[in-house]
């Protein structure tokens, strides 16, 4: 069998139906939120509050670096062994394994284990971005955790990961890092136009923030808000045409409910190339709203020959 990408292999987009891990996703959702707080509440803030999502590793998920005076440390979900790590520039090494528990005792458990490691740091205990929230020190409803579901989880991140960071090096004006948001619990990448958004009306200092300028912006949900796992597109703000436009692959439709483009990730995993069928829905969907909103195209992205080039470059 021969493989257009090395992640186009089955293993690398395996299915993962939300009805088969919800209970454990939404628990994961509430852990990854406690963590991502806790380099809220010690990192400065970058615009469009890229200091405060996860990244994607080799095993899980990290906050990176978080500085805690004359220190520094990183809290990892690792879920090859299925811990929550805790390292720290003078060395100390702790975990907590990622077993069924309830959110209110990893939250307890969380903050246990950064006190013995002498970090001492307080958080808003409140969850973000889901319906009727319940306090982490508080929730004894979210207690599920399937490793197996989790690990496949991982490794779908592992693999869109790979192919965001391919589309994210086509386009040379700002661009954000792929990232992780534990509010929204999706990896996205942001292409920026560079010029200024219009203020939302009504928007608070959150969204304010995130939506200073125009944006492009494409990510992937594992399955909130919609019935399964999917892929979106949107631009902020829509310029008009831009959900008429015929986009790929042949699955992809724009969501009047979301104002977005969405192809399922069932669709893609099942394509010839589920590597090459994510581009194109990148791809298609950043060209159809740059050309509706008059983006400065030239200056913003690599040229085809350039791109080629690199990409010729890399297979060597």
């Amino acid at each position: 069998m021969t493989l257009i990408n090395s992640t186009d292999h089955p293993a690398c987009w395996p299915a993962l139906p939300l009805d088969s891990w919800q209970d454990t996703y939404a628990t994961l959702h509430m852990w990854t939120q406690i963590v991502g707080k806790i380099r809220l509440r010690l990192t400065p803030l970058v615009n469009h509050w890229w200091n405060v999502p996860l990244y994607v590793t080799s095993r899980g998920l990290t906050t990176s670096r978080i500085p805690y005076g004359d220190r520094a440390f990183e809290l990892r979900f690792d879920f090859i062994r299925h811990q929550l790590v805790l390292e720290t520039s003078d060395a100390i090494v702790k975990t907590l394994p990622l077993a069924p528990r309830t959110v209110a005792d990893f939250y307890q458990e969380c903050f246990a284990m950064l006190r013995a490691a002498g970090i001492d740091v307080k958080i808003w205990p409140m969850p973000v971005e889901i319906p009727n929230p319940i306090r982490f020190d508080q929730d004894r409803q979210h207690s599920s955790y399937d490793p197996d579901a989790v690990a496949k989880f991982w490794r779908i991140l592992l693999s869109v990961d790979a192919v965001f960071h391919r589309f994210r090096s086509r386009f040379i004006g700002k661009n954000s890092p792929v990232h992780f948001f534990w509010g929204s619990f999706d990896l996205a990448v942001t292409r920026f136009s560079g010029r200024k958004a219009p203020p939302r009306d009504g928007a608070d200092f959150v969204t304010r923030e995130a939506y200073s300028h125009e944006v492009s912006s494409v990510g992937f949900w594992p399955g909130a808000g919609i019935a399964g796992a999917a892929f979106y597109s949107y631009m902020a703000p829509e310029p008009q045409g831009f959900r008429d436009a015929q986009v790929s692959p042949a699955a992809a439709h724009y969501d009047k409910t979301l104002s977005e483009f969405v192809v399922m990730y069932d669709d893609v995993r099942a394509a010839a190339s589920p590597t090459e069928a994510l581009l194109a829905f990148c791809q298609s969907t950043y060209e159809a709203g740059a050309k509706a909103a008059k983006w400065d195209r030239d200056s913003l992205e690599r040229s085809s020959l350039e791109q080629s080039s690199f990409e010729r470059a890399e297979a060597t």
